[in-house]
């Protein structure tokens, strides 16, 4: 299996077609889009081409997050939006604040960014898009359309672990590859039945990109070449949402 990087010199912004962009990078590169390619994407650039960016001087904040900036020591503007994107909050403390986003993702701050946005002294942040599994679906359309391919699209976004230091990547948007691998009936090699494994694939993969990608490299882009993967059409990204029922962390 190999991981090709695909760098991006030029910043994205609104209305920018990503799916061209990654055409032109794969050129750029000498690099062949291959039939059953899995393209990860992260996530900084699908919000830039989609409006997503937020300058904070023009948030009004509310009661609400001048109480929550006050516990948090965060900027109350900034509070605001984490709330206006959120469908809960489920912890917070000082200088942490975990939520429930509106799309079902609990992370840190709604998924909202401020690293590798724009300049310093700028007031810009990047709200996650507000369907992420469509835009992929959007994505692996225009590529597909190109180049008449089979292809996989993921958009990954870098979360904490509650139960590990560290970062990783994982999938906020799916398109043309199966979330999630199931052992379930399958028996182990010792013949033992197989209950509850089921693997996030498009996790690991999200992951495996990231280690080419970085966060300072300008590499928003790269390809996994020679993972066979399969697909169902209604397949998605949110049907990695553990429910709040079966969440112990929560």
């Amino acid at each position: 299996m190999h991981i090709i990087p695909l760098p991006v010199n030029e910043d994205v912004t609104t209305g920018d077609d990503i799916g061209k962009l990654i055409m032109q990078a794969a050129s750029a590169n000498g690099v062949s889009m291959q039939n059953h390619d899995v393209v990860v994407i992260t996530q900084k650039i699908i919000s830039k081409s989609e409006g997503r960016m937020i300058n904070l001087s023009t948030v009004k904040p509310s009661n609400h997050a001048f109480e929550l900036a006050s516990k948090t020591k965060k900027d109350p503007r900034f509070i605001e939006l984490v709330l206006i994107e959120s469908k809960s909050i489920v912890r917070y403390s000082e200088n942490v604040i975990i939520t429930e986003t509106n799309h079902g993702f609990v992370c840190a701050n709604a998924g909202i960014d401020q690293s590798n946005v724009s300049g310093p002294g700028n007031d810009f942040v990047l709200l996650l898009p507000v369907d992420p599994d469509l835009s992929a679906r959007r994505i692996k359309q225009a590529i597909a359309e190109t180049i008449g391919m089979n292809i996989a699209v993921v958009i990954s976004d870098t979360f904490g672990r509650p139960f590990r230091l560290g970062q990783t990547n994982v999938a906020i948007g799916v398109s043309g590859i199966n979330s999630i691998k199931s052992y379930i009936g399958k028996a182990d090699m010792y013949g033992n039945i197989l209950r509850i494994t089921e693997i996030a694939v498009v996790d690991e993969l999200a992951s495996a990109a990231e280690l080419v990608m970085g966060k300072t490299e300008r590499v928003p882009i790269a390809i996994i070449r020679g993972y066979e993967f399969s697909s169902t059409v209604s397949n998605t990204a949110k049907t990695l949402v553990r429910d709040s029922v079966q969440d112990l962390f929560r």
